[in-house]
């Protein structure tokens, strides 16, 4: 590695409503505790324009990693078919989207996976891919990323991660504890640094308990409750259930045969809080039942408190979009994980699943990669050429 050379890494969030690419310059190891994340912006700050990428990728904007990396954006979901998440549509998505970020961070255009730009070499050192769906449809992404990205970027170091670990790292970084990642579904993932434990994410039909589709049910089945006339229902949620899709009567037609079922739940999950501020029980009763689903998962996962170390507790963090919730949630759940987690510390993400990726990838590069690797979680394939 020449003076005049600055290390890029790149990073993946691939997830149901699309995927986002950012780019961040390593300016040296990580701080040992993990909890740092010393990437910088690649880019020109306040960088606007759009771009296309392969199959309708499009850039959102000039938005900013918390890194402060700049960001773009497909809202084309990487499809997924018979033979798992499709490689070779996710490439024809993050390869225009990498190249554009490398000309923006360069000045010129990109030639084998670096760039030169006023006597600077910029090349990427590492990749990693966060991915929904990855531990049990990811075998073709094993399969074909590490050898596509090394002839197409010069990339060497390749990490493919589940989007519940990048969700982790971003929250987290590489400190020991547990992560909740909330929003339709639900799932929370916690490690001691020696492996990783899980807890739900099995879907809105056999889990994600507390999650925004199952708040968003409970909501809905108080209403028709109400309706009927039977104990448990709630006439401020009917109220809303119908104002929200028409007549109660009409409900199970126009759930039932959506594909898209567990994001229509989930969209009723901030009128049970709203009924819930206003002073209806049954609606608080939803949430206070989602705070304990949710702690309990907390727990499951998070890993003990180690002997003899009472000033070394276990960090907690909650990320995802239910927790915008605010307060009917929050307050609740705080009382649970005080009850559950007596032992561990809550406290803020410090950063989303892009945010997560892009410090996997820098921890590739700088060898300070911590957090467990375990096949369907976090896959590092040997380096290559």
């Amino acid at each position: 590695m020449t003076a005049g050379t600055r290390r890029l890494v790149l990073g993946v969030d691939s997830g149901g409503s699309g995927l986002r690419v950012a780019l961040a310059e390593v300016s040296g190891p990580l701080d040992p505790s993990g909890g740092t994340d010393r990437a910088g912006a690649a880019g020109p700050p306040g960088g606007t324009g759009s771009s296309q990428g392969g199959d309708g990728a499009a850039e959102s904007g000039p938005s900013r990693a918390r890194t402060g990396a700049e960001i773009l954006e497909s809202r084309v979901p990487v499809r997924t078919g018979p033979g798992g998440i499709d490689a070779q549509h996710l490439l024809e998505q993050v390869l225009p989207m990498a190249r554009t970020l490398l000309e923006r961070a360069a000045g010129r255009d990109l030639a084998a996976g670096a760039v030169r730009a006023r006597g600077e070499e910029r090349t990427v050192e590492a990749v990693a891919v966060g991915a929904a769906g990855m531990a049990s449809l990811g075998g073709r992404l094993r399969a074909e990323l590490p050898g596509a990205l090394a002839t197409s970027l010069g990339v060497r170091r390749l990490a493919l991660a589940a989007d519940a670990v990048t969700a982790y790292a971003g929250a987290l970084g590489q400190r020991p504890g547990a992560v909740v990642a909330a929003g339709t579904g639900m799932i929370a993932l916690g490690t001691d640094l020696s492996g990783w434990r899980r807890a739900d994410g099995w879907g809105h039909l056999l889990g994600d308990c507390g999650s925004g589709a199952w708040i968003g049910r409970a909501g809905l089945e108080a209403a028709l409750r109400a309706h009927d006339g039977r104990r448990g229902g709630s006439a401020a949620l009917l109220a809303a259930a119908e104002a929200v899709f028409g007549q109660a009567p009409r409900l199970p037609g126009m759930l039932y045969p959506r594909p898209d079922r567990p994001a229509v739940l989930a969209s009723f999950a901030p009128e049970v809080a709203r009924c819930a501020a206003g002073g209806d029980p049954v609606s608080a009763d939803v949430l206070a039942r989602a705070a304990a689903h949710i702690a309990e998962s907390a727990a499951a996962v998070c890993p003990p408190l180690p002997p003899g170390a009472p000033g070394n507790r276990p960090l907690v963090a909650l990320t995802g979009g239910l927790f915008r919730t605010g307060d009917p949630l929050l307050v609740p759940l705080r009382a649970e994980l005080a009850v559950q987690l007596p032992y561990a510390q809550l406290v803020p993400a410090s950063g989303d699943p892009l945010s997560g990726a892009l410090l996997i990838a820098s921890a590739l590069a700088t060898g300070s990669l911590r957090l467990p690797r375990e096949s369907g979680l976090l896959h590092v394939p040997p380096e290559q050429g």
